[in-house]
């Protein structure tokens, strides 16, 4: 190893003659190996490297001469340095042998020690140098592989990355083009490198400006630029990318453009998307709060009354929750019309038992879903309350067909007592007839003396199902048991929101009930619970955004019956507890009465239920 230090070796059959020369040779950095005979200098080279070899000419069994041609017919040994050693007479014919045999010089007998250390020191030197020359070709070898490592890992990263690597020269000439580049803008390496950007066509004439701005600048270490400009794609044409240059010297006054670009033509999209959707979402709010406006302000000018306007306003609200959870459901798309239909049967706002429907599976498209859904309370509501509805035996028939793209939806009731044409439209007259969107002509009424007969054509918003199966199943409502009171029974409330905690209260107390405490958080819920006593509690959904589960399960094993208040449908509440009625928020009074009373009589199912 380059490190180890300089090895000399002495072979000689007389061990005073070995001691003279090693003495002669002693020094710093110098290791002198010794033999007796040819056979253990062979054994000592095949272990060691040696810097010179002192060989004894005159030995018995094997002599110097004889030892030297054995060096030199081994790969190993024959490039070690030779110099002869003997007491006999100077002879020009032993001169002449020794060099044949690969000597590098002769000595005889006596040593002038000046001579021998002057001549050992020339090998030591070469030696010490060999050393240093092989420490730093080894170095230059890890150098090597660790550049070829770092290229390989640097070429494959560049191949398989996502983001394209391109490099130009100052005259924006293409001098490398990754294989990300090759898939980001359908242009092969073969067709690109050793071309000018703009000259074929990837760089526009405002993005050459850019990147030529980049390379002028006189900004000091390693200048590092970004941007958002259009490239070049073979197929497709210009696709938004974003571009990091950066700026590297390689001499006086030459430069070259490091570029890493990531094609943005997705995120782009998805901004103006999420843009969209913020505005649409922003737009649908606005106009639900001005409905939910419009709808209070005219309710309660039409309301002779306080409880009048509660009863009217909070249904129509309700109705209109209602269908908001329903395009939830279908992600604000198009919804089933028997869906509608089927939530104003579990609202109790139609009785299922007296409704007659017939209609091929539509679509309707969310504005249109809202106005109808109002349109459908109404015509219920003034059912029950003037109509068919308003007797034992009245029946409300609902027809649809569609003729072209328009949807004509009749309400025909029929059993119910004589009708007579209104005096006035009132502000539920203006609610069904909203359902045409506008136009007066859409809507009209029959005043048949045995039922009234309303007509909706729907122009927008509507599509055919492919199939039969498409009518959405009906929404299972919550029991419906005419308990007498709540007078007594002690409620925990578990909200988060103070307004709608506040309001349940005031329902609950007004009921007869005494709220034994409200919980706002999981661990105030759990700690309640376990303080008791309870006879029924009402648990949000989440609790500041923490999930309900453990509470929920606490109530079941206190058999402590409860149900959940919620704006979230039943696939966002904690699974298991399918037996917890749900109570949808904004809650209408009527219904959390009945739902509690009915809570209370049913009770708590065992777990072996």
């Amino acid at each position: 190893m380059p490190d180890r230090p300089i090895r000399f070796l002495i072979v000689d059959d007389i061990a005073e003659n070995i001691m003279a020369l090693e003495a002669l040779l002693r020094r710093d950095g110098l290791v002198v190996d010794t033999a007796r005979s040819a056979t253990e200098a062979l054994e000592l080279m095949l272990q060691h490297d040696y810097a010179l070899a002192f060989l004894d000419v005159q030995m018995p069994g094997t002599d110097g001469y004889e030892l030297a041609e054995l060096m030199r017919s081994t790969e190993r040994t024959r490039g070690v340095p030779i110099i002869f050693v003997t007491a006999a007479e100077m002879d020009e014919a032993r001169r002449f042998r020794g060099y044949e045999a690969g000597a590098v010089d002769y000595i005889f007998k006596p040593i002038d020690p000046v001579v021998l250390k002057s001549k050992a020191e020339v090998f030591f030197r070469i030696g010490r140098q060999a050393k240093d020359l092989q420490r730093q070709r080894d170095e230059m070898q890890d150098i090597a592989l660790h550049r070829d490592r770092a290229m390989a890992q640097l070429k494959a990263h560049a191949d398989n990355s996502p983001l394209a690597f391109v490099t130009l020269d100052r005259n924006l000439c293409v001098r490398s083009w990754s294989k990300g580049a090759e898939r980001m803008f359908g242009r092969p390496a073969g067709d690109m490198l050793g071309m000018t950007a703009t000259a074929a066509g990837w760089l526009d004439e405002q993005g050459a400006t850019l990147l030529t701005g980049w390379l002028d600048s006189q900004q000091d270490g390693v200048p590092r630029f970004s941007a958002e400009i259009s490239l070049d794609h073979a197929d497709i044409g210009p696709i938004c990318c974003e571009v990091y240059g950066s700026v590297l010297s390689e001499g006086l006054n030459r430069q070259s453009l490091s570029l890493q670009v990531q094609d943005i033509t997705e995120r782009k999209q998805s901004e103006e998307v999420r843009a969209l959707l913020i505005g649409e979402l922003n737009h649908r709010i606005k106009n639900t709060l001005a409905n939910v406006q419009a709808i209070a302000r005219q309710s309660l000018r039409q309301s002779g009354s306080l409880p009048e306007f509660e009863t009217s306003f909070g249904g129509r609200l309700q109705a209109l929750a209602r269908a908001h959870s329903i395009l939830s459901d279908a992600t604000w798309a198009s919804a089933p019309l028997d869906q509608l239909i089927d939530d104003q049967i579990s609202s109790g706002t139609l009785d299922g038992d007296r409704l007659r429907r017939d209609g091929p599976p539509v679509e309707l498209a969310p504005d249109t879903m809202l106005r109808l859904a109002l349109t459908l309370h109404e015509l219920g509501t003034n059912a029950a309350k003037y109509g068919a509805l308003s007797v034992p035996g009245g029946i409300v028939h609902i027809a649809w067909r569609l003729e072209g793209q328009r949807l004509v939806l009749t309400w025909r009731e029929t059993g119910g007592p004589a009708v007579t044409a209104p005096s006035r439209m009132g502000f539920g007259m203006t609610l069904i007839g909203a359902a045409g969107g506008g136009d007066a002509a859409a809507v009209s009424a029959d005043w048949n003396p045995d039922g009234v007969v309303w007509t909706i054509r729907l122009t927008d918003g509507v599509t055919r199902l492919a199939g039969h199966a498409a009518a959405a199943e009906a929404l299972i409502g919550q029991p419906v048991i005419r308990a007498s009171t709540l007078e007594g029974a002690r409620v925990l409330l578990v909200e988060d929101e103070p307004l709608v905690a506040l309001d349940l209260r005031y329902e609950l107390e007004d009921a007869g009930a005494t709220v034994t405490g409200v919980a706002r958080s999981v661990p105030e819920a759990m700690a309640a619970a376990r303080n008791g006593p309870i006879d029924l509690a009402l648990l949000d959904g989440n609790l500041k955004g923490e999930p309900v589960d453990e509470v929920a399960a606490l109530f079941d094993s206190l058999s402590v019956p409860f149900c959940f208040v919620s704006g979230y449908g039943r696939e966002n509440l904690p699974q298991g507890f399918d037996h917890a009625p749900l109570i949808e928020k904004p809650f209408r009074p009527d219904t959390l009465r009945t739902i509690l009373t009915a809570l209370l009589a049913r009770g708590v199912p065992d777990a072996a239920e």
